[in-house]
């Protein structure tokens, strides 16, 4: 596993203690074990989540960080691993499956209601030892309901774009490398790609990288100015679309919560027939989920796992998260745009795809992320030095490491 400053990540871990991210919640005595957990959810859907796991009744402590794979690594090196991590896909979990770290999850949640992709498994490994509790639809554009989007592609500078992030920079731009590959050369391609059975240099990656970055070149200065921009738009504004000179967003379901009280505003289209280089036709939608992995084996983290999968623990969540859930048996949200949401996550005659960078090892991710940067600096460049860059971190990588599997659902 590729291991960042040990020191640096220890002293990130104590700032986001010390900022109040780990806050004890009710119920249990100071002498009481609390269930500690890790998560990406800050802010109002820290709240949110909190007040579901308030209703269980079971001592916990939650830390939440948009940091969560370093801070994660930080305590897992320092021997103090927490109960529960929830992580933003499952590509580091693999390596810590190979470390055998991770406890198995059989007969905590009911498999049949997590079909494909939302129970991605790996080569050579047991499965049962990750279940997303929070799923988002990609492969979407957002734009604001007085300004419908044009029929074709648009210029750059009608696209919100910001890089900014407070965990790992790049992955904004990654989207839509990740978006043109699914669309262009489809999700059995787009599969063999994410997972590590295609070159980067690939004609399929080559044709959606050079196109993003034919976008990009339009305004060279644009383009670095998405560098400095937060891909939530300002603190206390309305997200990029309400407020950022620009009128379409390439970004998931969640970008719901960065525009706070305009969101009803908000409406969204599927990106296909909008990418730079279409009109495209819709091949499938990508998707990215939060996954719980158990750490510790306790009676209590065990049932916390076991009430937060169900289904009435992702329905009270999607209530009061207004988050969305993989899980099949939970009805669609109320509201317009939500079932919208809802249907496209349902759908089973279009393949879902998970995030290809949630889904590498973690190495390969960063240097994913590391190229996107590049080519969002220096557009102009060539791209196939970046993605000869990405190819030697991926030939670098144990060749014992299993690669995941079902990534992509298939049609029914």
């Amino acid at each position: 596993m590729t291991r960042r400053s040990h020191a640096l990540l220890l002293v990130l871990t104590l700032i986001l203690t010390a900022a109040g991210c780990g806050l004890s919640a009710p119920g249990g005595s100071d002498e009481e074990p609390k269930v500690t957990i890790l998560g990406p959810w800050t802010d109002d859907q820290e709240r949110h989540f909190k007040e579901v796991l308030d209703d269980f009744g079971i001592p916990y402590t939650y830390q939440g960080t948009a940091a969560t794979r370093e801070v994660l690594l930080a305590e897992v090196q320092a021997g103090n691993p927490p109960d529960i991590a929830i992580l933003p896909g499952v590509g580091e979990l693999v390596e810590y499956a190979v470390e055998k770290r991770l406890r198995s999850l059989r007969g905590l949640y009911e498999p049949k209601e997590y079909g494909k992709p939302w129970q991605p498994e790996a080569e050579g490994m047991d499965g049962h030892l990750w279940v997303p509790l929070k799923a988002d639809l990609k492969s979407i554009v957002w734009y604001r309901e007085d300004t419908p989007p044009p029929p074709a592609p648009a210029r750059l500078d009608s696209w919100c774009i910001g890089m900014g992030d407070d965990g790992a920079s790049g992955w904004p731009g990654s989207d839509w490398i990740e978006d043109l590959i699914l669309q262009t050369a489809g999700p059995v391609a787009y599969a063999r790609w994410a997972t590590g059975d295609m070159s980067w240099t690939d004609k399929h990656v080559m044709k959606a990288w050079t196109t993003w970055a034919g976008l990009l070149v339009q305004d060279p200065k644009v383009a670095r100015n998405a560098l400095l921009d937060d891909h939530r738009g300002p603190v206390g504004g309305h997200g990029l679309l309400f407020g950022g000179g620009c009128d379409l967003e390439h970004q998931g379901s969640f970008a719901r919560a960065f525009y706070g009280d305009r969101k009803e505003q908000a409406r969204f289209v599927d990106s296909a027939p909008l990418l730079p280089g279409g009109r495209y036709t819709v091949k499938a939608h990508e998707v990215s989920a939060d996954f719980a992995a158990l750490f510790g084996g306790s009676g209590p983290a065990r049932d916390m796992i076991r009430r937060l999968a169900s289904r009435s623990a992702q329905e009270d969540w999607g209530r009061k998260g207004g988050v969305f859930s993989a899980n099949a048996a939970v009805p669609a949200r109320t509201g317009a745009v939500e079932k919208q949401i809802s249907s496209r996550l349902a759908d089973q005659r279009v393949p879902l795809c998970l995030d290809a960078s949630d889904v590498m090892p973690a190495a390969v991710r960063d240097a994913f992320y590391e190229a996107v940067l590049l080519t969002v600096a220096h557009p102009d460049k060539p791209v196939l030095d970046r993605l000869k860059d990405i190819q030697k971190v991926q030939d670098a990588q144990p060749r014992d490491t299993p690669r995941l599997t079902d990534v992509c659902s298939r049609p029914q």
